[in-house]
């Protein structure tokens, strides 16, 4: 039987070489070569005055509550519809989410919702640039500047994406990056913070090394270096860097690739949604996107489950998403949501995502999306013939 998995990570041609070159140097601990090449890489990228690798996207979250001077009793606004790291960095901090709903085209932040959700205690707005599709970011950015509120992107999913002919990820004054091996550009584990905001530039660089200023001596700015701040241990290994930066090259043809394919999943899912069998993504056409995720939405949130076990058992490695945020036991317990999220709770019931990885080719997306009608049309046949049968 044909198998086609969810997600599968993939060397371009020279991640073992500069792993060699990186062991051959006698750095492995972080900071050195290769991790100033991926950071200047990234840095003319997103024409941001400072980026610093981190070992994950979590690192850089909580990098970012930590610059945002988020105290106990502290809210910021997000979408409840996103990964735990996006809550559990300020929550670690003592401070509070609050959820707001989502849009139902792009599943990003509902920016209409967001100043309903502001109050004396609100620090920052989150957003969380789903699949690698831009937010509002005009009208949130606006908001922010009304209310004295910082802007941190949650752009786990969106490198190489765009907001108009800006990257996502270089609007707000904070922003981090994902290299998870199941985003575009991956190093196993492995994130990045933007530190778009000038005057945050010296404090990241503390925070960032264990809350010293160690960067500084090494500049030759300092006589010594010594404890100056909370911080933590980002920095990831230098060998994390050096596969890094084998990806970091090959990025944009990765990311065409996978645009490519989900060009293909669109179009040949068209008809289907045409007939009511299931919902393709919407992203805005005047921004562009970066092919992270193609999902589709089952029409009946019940029968869910039964439509991912006969597609995984031909073969096919589709997926739901997340759980809510608001839904879940920590949710309830740390944070407070605005209102009911019906967005939220319904997209979530009935969201899949099919397989979407560089080693995917155009034939693998005519076999998923072979098994996706067939199995979906039998569960709503099935579902008519019940309701035909209840009926009579």
């Amino acid at each position: 039987m044909r198998r086609i998995p969810f997600n599968q990570p993939c060397l371009r041609s020279r991640e073992l070489d500069y792993i060699a070159q990186a062991i051959e140097r006698k750095q492995l601990s972080g900071g050195g070569e290769f991790t100033r090449r991926c950071e200047t890489y990234l840095q003319a990228k997103y024409s941001a005055p400072r980026v610093l690798l981190t070992h994950s996207c979590t690192g850089a979250l909580e990098m970012a509550a930590i610059l945002s001077n988020i105290e106990p009793g502290d809210e910021v606004i997000m979408p409840s519809f996103t990964f735990v790291s996006t809550a559990n960095a300020f929550v670690l901090r003592g401070g509070v989410p609050v959820f707001v709903d989502i849009r139902p085209d792009t599943l990003n932040i509902d920016e209409t919702k967001i100043r309903a959700a502001i109050t004396s205690r609100t620090k920052a707005i989150c957003v969380v640039h789903y699949a690698g599709v831009a937010c509002a970011m005009d009208v949130i950015d606006e908001i922010a500047r009304e209310h004295g509120l910082l802007v941190i992107e949650d752009a786990a999913q969106a490198h190489y994406a765009f907001w108009n002919d800006r990257p996502l990820g270089s609007i707000g004054h904070l922003a981090a990056l994902s290299f998870h091996e199941t985003k575009n550009v991956i190093s196993g584990e492995g994130g990045a913070l933007i530190v778009n905001d000038p005057s945050l530039v010296d404090r990241a660089e503390m925070v960032w090394q264990k809350g010293t200023n160690r960067l500084r001596f090494n500049r030759g700015e300092v006589d010594k270096y010594s404890w100056v701040d909370v911080g933590s241990s980002f920095l990831p290994s230098e060998l994390i860097a050096a596969f890094l930066w084998a990806q970091l090259q090959d990025g944009e043809a990765i990311t065409e690739h996978r645009c490519k394919l989900w060009n293909r999943y669109c179009a040949k899912l068209r008809a289907a949604e045409d007939e009511g069998l299931l919902r393709r993504p919407r992203p805005p056409a005047e921004h562009r996107h970066n092919g992270h995720i193609f999902f589709i939405l089952v029409p009946d949130a019940d029968r869910r489950a039964e439509f991912l076990r006969r597609v995984n058992a031909r073969g096919v490695g589709a997926l739901s998403h997340y759980v809510p945020l608001h839904d879940a036991p920590a949710g309830r317990r740390y944070a407070r949501s605005i209102g009911a999220l019906p967005v939220t709770e319904d997209f979530a019931a009935r969201l899949v995502r099919l397989p979407l990885h560089p080693a995917l080719n155009e034939s693998d997306v005519d076999y998923v999306v072979e098994v996706v009608l067939e199995e979906i049309t039998r569960g709503h046949r099935a579902v008519h013939e019940l309701r035909v049968g209840g009926a009579a």
